[in-house]
């Protein structure tokens, strides 16, 4: 037991926590939160903390606020017993807003650094973060892990045909670069057009010879899924085989899966950055090397 570390584990990643201080055999101290008739929340920590070294472990997936203040909060009650505190903040929420868009739009991600260097965070490690500019804005260390390889090895055990890596937009072109490398098959990213003030996608691309291969959509994150059921139908027009999905974090809001899955995808494939139905892709192994 590694008693020198504690891994803090907050109440949006608790099964990951408890993966990562069982792969790394530290001391597991929990959160119990109680939430009052106003909506707020109180934080109590069941378990001694390392003077050397603790890691809280908390998603900052929706609800966004509470979990980042969460997160915060246990950054903090850390700090006043352990001497370095890492963030493991497997899904960072905000990190969209990493550049002014439009006039007049606050750059969350600039405040975002700002408190988790004043909650007393040492560094703050996330995994496939949306956008590393977000980063630039942290004064403190920073470090940005990848599920790629955890991703590559579910789908290494599939039997597919002719498989292909498809990216829904240009955006996503590197990523499904390296998968494509890892994985040892060709890789195509679409052109996709998203409008600033609805949202909504286009794609833009014409035509693409997927004709009867097995293809694996890959994107970072999937909010609504709107770019991932446009890529699909633009797709199976184009007589592909199967569509298989591998997203980092699914987020899946408002009934987003059942219109991934009603658009043709056979199945939905994500890491347990934040948890749910279909994250079966366990990243604990690759946030312990990262800490240790």
């Amino acid at each position: 037991m590694l008693s020198n570390i504690s891994i803090i584990s907050g109440k949006s990643s608790e099964n990951l926590a408890r993966k990562l201080s069982k792969k790394i055999k530290a001391n597991l101290v929990r959160s119990e939160i109680r939430v009052f008739a106003d909506g707020e929340s109180k934080i109590t920590l069941n378990g001694k903390l390392s003077k050397k070294k603790s890691v809280v472990v908390q998603s900052i997936y929706p609800p966004v606020d509470t979990n980042l203040i969460q997160a915060l909060s246990l950054i903090s009650k850390a700090r006043e017993v352990s001497s370095q505190v890492i963030a493991v903040i497997p899904y960072m929420g905000y990190a969209r807003q990493d550049r002014e868009f439009l006039p007049g739009e606050i750059v969350t991600m600039k405040v975002i650094g700002k408190l988790f260097k004043g909650a007393g965070a040492s560094e703050v490690i996330a995994v496939d973060i949306h956008s590393l500019i977000g980063f630039k804005y942290f004064t403190i260390k920073t470090k940005n892990l990848t599920a790629i390889p955890d991703l590559v090895q579910y789908f290494k055990k599939l039997s597919l045909k002719n498989p292909l890596i498809v990216s829904p937009d240009q955006g996503g072109k590197k990523r499904a670069q390296e998968f494509a490398q890892e994985f040892g098959s060709e890789y195509i990213a679409l052109e996709k057009k998203r409008d600033r003030k609805t949202g909504k996608v286009k794609i833009q691309t014409k035509n693409v010879n997927v004709l009867g291969r097995d293809l694996i959509l890959v994107d970072d994150m999937i909010s609504t899924g709107g770019s991932i059921v446009k890529a699909t139908q633009f797709l199976k027009k184009q007589k592909c085989n199967r569509v298989y999905v591998a997203c980092t974090h699914a987020l899946l809001m408002n009934d987003a899966r059942n219109k991934i899955m009603k658009a043709g995808v056979t199945k939905i494939v994500s890491a347990n950055t934040i948890p749910g139905k279909t994250s079966i892709v366990d990243v604990s192994n690759t946030i312990a090397k990262a800490i240790i």
